[in-house]
């Protein structure tokens, strides 16, 4: 695998077009071998799911068309750094090389200033701005107990 101009090219260019849409300035490409096998752009407005970023919208065509949750093996060609999420999207899909054109100051400078969801990582749940309540714990985990004795899982 290596780094080819022509599919930064390609995110950038989605990232473009897709302003026109009414999408957000993000676009996103995933190569195997080669080949384009999947792209996104951001539709976050255009569908009121907050969880339509390009690189998200790029995985999950990418899955469905390789018919796989793993895809190592691929490279992510992303019009800007990409943001928390969409970063532990990467890491989920295993994808090998991630490319960026912008960066997260570059999105910051425009209006799309994710530092703050850093910021709050670094902090314990009750110190977040995010109310969080740890609750049922003794009833949730029989999900995780029946999972772990689980002998035909598919691990992920």
């Amino acid at each position: 695998m290596s780094y080819d101009e022509k599919f930064m090219h390609e995110a950038i260019n989605l990232s473009i077009e897709n302003i026109d849409k009414g999408g957000g300035p993000f676009g996103a490409v995933i190569v195997k071998d080669g080949k384009v096998v999947a792209t996104g752009a951001n539709g976050v407005t255009l569908n009121n799911d907050p969880t339509a970023h390009a690189e998200v919208t790029a995985i999950r065509n990418a899955c469905q068309k390789l018919n796989t949750f793993d895809l190592s093996g691929c490279e992510i060609y992303s019009s800007c750094e990409p943001c928390p999420m969409c970063l532990s999207a990467i890491y989920w899909a295993r994808i090998d090389i991630l490319y960026y054109g912008n960066t997260k100051q570059d999105a910051a400078d425009i209006g799309f200033d994710d530092s703050f969801i850093y910021e709050e990582l670094d902090l314990k749940p009750d110190e977040r701005r995010l109310i969080s309540r740890h609750v049922l714990g003794k009833e949730a985990i029989k999900a995780f107990q029946k999972w772990e004795e689980k002998s035909d899982k598919i691990e992920y």
